[in-house]
């Protein structure tokens, strides 16, 4: 059974602030994970992703500011912060000249796991999760990077932590690699109920796993919501694509003499119009009843939406 943080916010940070020297890496974040939730931490390089978790893990002290995880004060009760999270690190250390059990063994034991025959049936549990029960005695040296980090993974979840800090899990993986990581994210958050912190700068894992998420640059907060929160944060003109059975400019010109409609434009398919309108709700409907009349046959319609990548640029530029 997974260990429950018996709180609605499992992570909290107030003005939390770290400096090197003269260099502030991390510059009085404010930020509150909720139970169960998964929570993006995204920014460019160096902007304090790596360092604020690290914080929060109880791995170096902050400078400046407060946190609490599952509760616990990471100033003043970090043996039991580190009891109930998991964390993997952007370079996760494992032992390659040992097997993929003896790895799970030695952390499994030294996150507590005492007992012999609870240790054991613990990490037969997280192969099968995992699906490495079929490579369990093979040297960890021999395995692919996606392999290692599912490995990592599995060793950061061995004492059953209700809180994950996840550093970067799919950096560096091939697409099939990194969306087996992708899946195992979102089996641990939607099987198993735990609190993640996701720090990532791919978009894509923020855009398919995260429930809410924070963008940070040089250490400051810029922006906390959800993905469509972000990208309402684009200011333009609602768009349409409409696709086409078949296309000519009797069925354009149509389209351009819909009220709400400001420009008309034909994808590179040439049977797919872009449409540019003022008001999604009231154009739609006119834009497909001009079409028809017009003697085209409309295949589907939808909004087109501006990406993640647009508002994260966007707002990371602007900051």
């Amino acid at each position: 059974m997974v260990r429950k943080v018996s709180i609605v916010s499992a992570v909290q940070a107030a003005g939390l602030t770290k400096r090197f020297g003269s260099l502030t890496a991390v510059d009085h974040l404010s930020f509150e994970i909720r139970e169960g939730e998964v929570f993006g931490l995204l920014g460019p390089n160096g902007a304090g992703k790596t360092t604020t978790i690290r914080m929060l893990a109880c791995l170096i002290s902050p400078s400046e500011g407060s946190a609490s995880v599952g509760g616990y004060d990471t100033s003043k009760d970090s043996l039991k912060v580190r009891e109930i999270v998991g964390i993997l690190t952007e370079n996760p250390s494992l032992y390659e000249k040992l097997t993929v059990y003896e790895n799970m063994d030695f952390f499994a034991e030294a996150y507590g796991l005492s007992d012999a025959q609870e240790r054991s049936s613990r990490i037969r549990e997280l192969l099968e999760f995992f699906r490495l029960r079929d490579r369990k005695n093979e040297k960890v040296a021999k395995l692919s990077k996606g392999m290692k980090q599912k490995l990592a993974i599995a060793r950061a979840i061995v004492h059953n932590p209700p809180i994950l800090f996840l550093d970067e899990p799919t950096t560096g993986l091939d697409p099939e690699s990194a969306k087996g990581i992708r899946d195992l994210i979102e089996g641990l958050s939607a099987q198993e109920k735990r609190t993640i912190l996701l720090c990532t700068h791919r978009l894509e894992d923020a855009e398919k796993l995260c429930n809410r998420m924070m963008i940070v640059n040089k250490g400051k907060s810029v922006i906390v919501g959800t993905a469509e929160q972000l990208r309402s944060t684009i200011d333009s003109a609602p768009l349409l694509r409409v696709v086409l059975k078949g296309m000519n400019q009797r069925i354009i010109e149509a389209v351009r003499g819909v009220r709400h409609v400001r420009d008309v434009n034909v994808e590179n398919s040439a049977s797919n119009l872009i449409v540019t309108v003022d008001d999604l709700a009231a154009a739609t409907p006119e834009v497909v009843r001009n079409v028809v009349q017009a003697g085209g046959e409309v295949l589907s319609v939808n909004p087109i939406q501006p990406s993640l990548e647009e508002a994260y640029l966007k707002l990371v530029k602007a900051e």
